[in-house]
């Protein structure tokens, strides 16, 4: 089986691609702290993060440098010859479903980390759950 849960946050903001087809591509890095911190070692680890269709859509409106994100994917890990000949591999994590990690209360103290302005995003219920946005529906939830 190939499964990861990550929780960390992004180093910078996504960056947002589109195929020829107008399928959405999501590229990112998150800060993953180490439970056991070493001397001398570092303190997290900053996995590449590939999101695509819906998933890279939520990720592209809702989430900004130093938002917390959980994100439950798979490793892919791949190939490829660089401009000088030698032989690059590559290990990505490919997100399948996100979620928000905090409450959008936890990061507007931080102007980075907001999310962009969407009228219609309310925000955490006082029962500390996450409302849906009027303009998403069931079918565009990248998560189950």
């Amino acid at each position: 089986m190939n499964k990861v849960i990550l929780i960390g946050r992004f180093v910078r903001d996504p960056e947002i691609r589109y195929t020829p087809n107008d399928r959405c591509c999501a590229n990112f890095s998150i800060a993953v702290d180490r439970k056991y911190k070493q001397e001398g070692q570092q303190d997290a680890d900053f996995p590449r993060v590939i999101a695509w269709g819906k998933t890279a859509e939520f990720i592209e409106k809702y989430f900004r440098q130093g938002m917390k994100i959980v994100i439950e994917g798979r490793i892919q890990t791949g190939k490829y010859t660089n401009k000088e000949g030698q032989t690059v591999y590559t290990t990505d994590v490919v997100a399948e479903s996100v979620e928000f990690a905090e409450s959008k209360s936890a990061t507007s103290g931080n102007n980075k980390s907001k999310p962009a302005k969407n009228d219609n995003y309310q925000g955490m219920d006082d029962d500390g759950w996450m409302s849906i946005p009027d303009d998403v529906n069931d079918e565009g939830l990248p998560f189950n």
